[in-house]
């Protein structure tokens, strides 16, 4: 059994904890919260108790910690848990600041702890089997990965002010996705947004509507489109086109039924969020990660990855305020 705590109750938060009180590998032993009303909330839906930084850093049965607070906590609580010796899984993106970042990490190299960054979506069924695909020559050479995504309802604006903009809150799932599939590292990036749904969101300095194009050294092309609103729930999508072929992972729904009849053909709603689209990615993710921990060869993404993200992230966001092409 594996000693872990989990810093944040919010809505990440939970998720993790609740995969962690089911996994048999797992003795989640404490719940953080700078609100101790979800702190504890949490704590006894998970049948845990609720702790304290300092105690949980200090705590010798505690060997890993789940960091799932808002981001602009995030690099200080890997420095911090690096250099008490504890593993980390920390939610995305590594921090709203590369110099941040980067300290961070250097703080984990020093003092060699696990780190693993919660890009989900590398761990989604539908997506695995895209990559696997790739991987035995389906579709031939890679050369345009297309990726949607689109959320079907904007945030509110105080959470669009603390999150770091579009780019680093929404895509840079997408940017790590573009580099899980293309098979090498973008050296270019271009992009442009705008403010079509809620002028709130371009009041806090956001865009809810961009549109992102990578390029390789070999030539390969990522296109990324984000919104913030769809009127047709939670659309996420990847096509894979190739020298050879074709690879595609389409929407998910609750069921494939499909219905005909005089008024045309029908199908079940795409699924309404996250919450419910990679519900499977978060348990695998987790399970990968204690697995990891107890000493098998689990392939993760960990810090470096966090940081090229984040890096291609911040290099998106002055293409769209300089309106040129951003080396990377």
């Amino acid at each position: 059994m594996i000693g872990i705590a989990v810093i944040g109750a919010g809505r990440i938060g939970r998720i993790h904890a609740r995969n962690l009180q089911q996994h048999s590998a797992a003795d989640l032993r404490y719940i953080i919260d700078v609100s101790a009303k979800a702190a504890r909330q949490l704590a006894a839906d998970c049948a845990t108790e609720v702790g304290d930084i300092d105690s949980v850093l200090a705590d010798p049965l505690i060997q890993a910690l789940v960091i799932a607070s808002p981001t602009t906590t995030h690099a200080g609580l890997i420095a911090a848990a690096a250099a008490a010796g504890k593993a980390i899984f920390c939610e995305k993106p590594l921090d709203l600041d590369l110099a941040g970042a980067r300290q961070s990490l250097a703080v984990v190299a020093q003092h060699q702890v696990p780190l693993c960054l919660g890009f989900n979506r590398r761990h989604d069924p539908s997506f695995e089997r895209l990559k696997q695909e790739i991987a035995s020559d389906s579709a031939g050479r890679v050369e345009v990965v297309s990726i949607v995504s689109r959320d079907p309802a904007p945030p509110p604006p105080d959470y669009i002010e603390a999150s770091g903009g579009l780019f680093r809150d929404m895509m840079i799932h997408d940017f790590d996705m573009a580099r899980w599939l293309l098979g090498e590292e973008p050296i270019e990036v271009f992009a442009i947004g705008s403010v079509l749904i809620d002028p709130a969101i371009g009041a806090a300095g956001d865009l809810d509507t961009a549109i992102a194009v990578l390029k390789t050294a070999s030539g390969r092309i990522c296109q990324i489109t984000n919104s913030r609103r769809c009127s047709y729930g939670y659309d996420q999508r990847i096509e894979v086109f190739g020298s050879g072929g074709m690879v595609r992972a389409a929407n998910q729904r609750e069921t494939q039924v499909e219905t005909a009849n005089r008024d045309g053909f029908g199908r079940d709603p795409l699924l309404p969020f996250f919450l419910q689209r990679y519900a499977a990615s978060y348990r695998i993710q987790m399970d990968k990660f204690l697995r990891a921990l107890g000493g098998e060869a689990i392939d993760l993404p960990g810090g470096i990855d966090g940081l090229r993200a984040l890096q291609i992230a911040d290099a998106a966001q002055r293409s769209t305020e300089e309106r040129v092409p951003m080396a990377l």
